[in-house]
């Protein structure tokens, strides 16, 4: 089962952000307050979605097919997806 990262405080809800960074090899620690990038501030499914478009090559017809729905139903959602990262950016 794949955990995903938390991107809201479970106790009020205000944005997470990273405060330490480590390194895998020497173990540098690295503190600070830095925001999450905007594509992993988006909901898991939103994200794969993203992979998944990159993968198509930006074809929504590629999209429909990979996914089992209707062209308009894609279309819909990359709209959504759109608006979402437009509301994101103006936080």
């Amino acid at each position: 089962m794949t955990k995903n990262m938390p991107l809201n405080c479970p106790s009020c809800s205000m944005p997470l952000e990273v405060k330490t960074l480590q390194c895998a090899g020497c173990e540098t620690i690295v503190n600070g307050h830095f925001p999450l990038p905007l594509l992993a501030s988006l909901p898991p499914e939103d994200q794969d979605f993203i992979i998944a478009f990159v993968k198509s090559s930006g074809s929504l017809k590629e999209m429909a097919k990979h996914l089992g729905l209707s062209y308009p139903s894609v279309r819909n959602r990359l709209d959504d997806l759109i608006t979402n990262i437009k509301t994101l950016q103006n936080k």
